[in-house]
C-alpha cells in the first residue's frame, strides 16, 4: 500500500528554512533552504512572504502547484493561538489543502524517532520542549524566555557570562576567568571595552552569540563561574525533561528524550555529562539521544503521520535523510 496525497514539510527556525515536497510514490520530490522566519521581529505578513520564495521553488522543482497537506514546524509559533495565527496565514497561501502549524521543537522530536512517542529539549538561540504520546496528548511550555520562566538558550548563557564578567571585572563579583576570555575573543582588552563596544554599536549585537561558545570553553579549562553557569543549563534541560514525562505520564516508562540545537549538538563534555547523570536520577527510564537529522524530517514524518502513510512511506523518507545527512540520532 503507497501513499495518498502529497506533503509539504516546512521546518522554519530564526536563522533558516528548510523545505521538502514529498510524493505520492513516496519519495522526496523537491528541497530548498530559505532565510529565518521571525514573526515576531518582522510581521506575519513579511514572515510569510520571506518563507513563501522556498516554498514556490521547491513546488516548481516538484512539478506541482500544491500538496495534499501542509506539515509546518514554526519558530516563534510559542503559544496554541499563534499556531492558529500562523496556520490561517498559511491556509491563505493556497499552497495545500490541509494545514498543520506546529512549535519547531516538535520537528526536532518527531524526527528522532520511529513512533508518536517521547520528549525533546532543543537549546539553540533559547530553550524548548515538548513531548507527545500516540494517543494525541503533548506536553510543552510557553517558551518566551524569562516571560515564562526559561532559563537557558545562547543569548541567554552569554548574557549570563558577560554579566559574571563585568561584576568579577569592577569588584561588584568574584573573580572568573571570563572577565579575561570574552573580551579577549574580540580582541578588546577588559569586559568594560566590551561592554562599551557592544553599547555603542562598534560590536554589533547579534554578535553576543559568539559568547556563549567561549563561555563552555572556560568551564572546560575549570573557571568555577563558567562551570556553574553550564551545570546549570544541565539542570534546566533535566528539569524541563522531567516535568514532560511526568505530565505525559511516561517517566516510568522507557522513553527517548531527544536533545537538539546548537548549543546542546556542540558536544560540551561537562554539559552532555550533566545532563545524563541528572535524567539517571530523577527519570531513569529516559533515554537521551542527539537528533543529528535535519529537523525537516520530522516535519515530514508529521506530515505522512497526519495522511496515514504506512510505515515504508517514513522508512524511506528518513532512509532519504539519512542518505543525505548521516544517522538521525546518537
Amino acid at each position: 500500500m503507497g501513499l495518498t496525497g502529497t506533503v509539504l514539510a516546512v521546518d522554519a527556525g530564526n536563522s533558516k528554512t528548510d523545505v521538502a515536497v514529498v510524493g505520492a510514490a513516496e519519495e522526496v520530490l523537491a528541497t530548498a533552504r530559505g532565510g529565518g522566519f521571525r514573526p515576531p521581529v518582522v510581521g506575519v505578513a513579511r514572515a510569510l512572504a520571506a518563507l513563501a520564495e522556498p516554498v514556490e521553488r521547491a513546488l516548481a522543482e516538484a512539478g506541482v502547484p500544491s500538496v495534499s497537506h501542509i506539515s509546518a514546524c514554526l519558530a516563534n509559533a510559542d503559544l496554541p493561538v499563534e499556531e492558529e495565527r500562523l496556520a490561517a496565514a498559511v491556509t491563505a497561501r493556497s499552497w495545500g489543502a490541509s494545514v498543520a502549524v506546529r512549535n519547531d521543537t516538535f520537528a526536532v522530536l518527531r524526527a528522532g524517532v520511529a513512533e508518536l512517542r517521547g520528549v525533546a529539549v532543543v537549546c539553540g538561540a533559547g530553550i524548548n520542549c515538548a513531548g507527545m504520546r500516540p494517543d494525541g496528548r503533548t506536553a510543552r511550555f510557553p517558551a518566551l524566555g524569562r516571560l515564562s520562566g526559561d532559563w537557558g538558550g545562547g543569548w541567554s548563557l552569554a548574557g549570563e557570562a558577560l554579566w559574571h564578567a563585568v561584576r568579577a571585572e569592577d569588584g561588584r563579583g568574584g573573580p572568573t576567568a571570563l572577565s579575561r576570555t570574552l573580551p579577549a575573543h574580540f580582541g578588546l582588552p577588559t569586559t568594560a571595552a566590551l561592554i562599551e563596544s557592544l553599547h555603542l554599536g562598534r560590536l554589533a549585537s547579534a554578535r553576543r552569540h559568539e559568547l556563549t561558545p567561549v563561555l563552555f570553553s572556560t568551564a572546560a579549562e575549570g573557571d568555577p563561574v563558567a562551570c556553574s553557569l553550564v551545570d546549570r543549563l544541565a539542570e534546566e534541560v533535566t528539569l524541563m525533561a522531567t516535568v514532560a514525562l511526568t505530565r505525559l505520564g511516561l517517566l516510568t516508562e522507557p522513553t527517548p528524550v531527544l536533545l537538539g540545537g546548537s548549543v546542546l549538538a556542540a558536544g560540551h563534555a561537562r554539559l552532555d555529562e550533566g545532563i545524563h547523570t541528572r535524567l539517571a536520577v530523577r527519570a531513569p527510564f529516559a533515554r537521551a539521544r542527539l537528533v543529528t537529522a535535519p529537523p525537516v524530517l520530522g516535519a515530514t514524518l508529521l506530515g505522512l503521520d497526519h495522511l496515514g502513510a504506512p510505515p515504508e512511506a517514513l522508512e524511506r523518507a528518513r532512509e532519504h535523510w539519512e542518505a543525505a545527512t548521516g544517522p538521525t540520532t546518537r
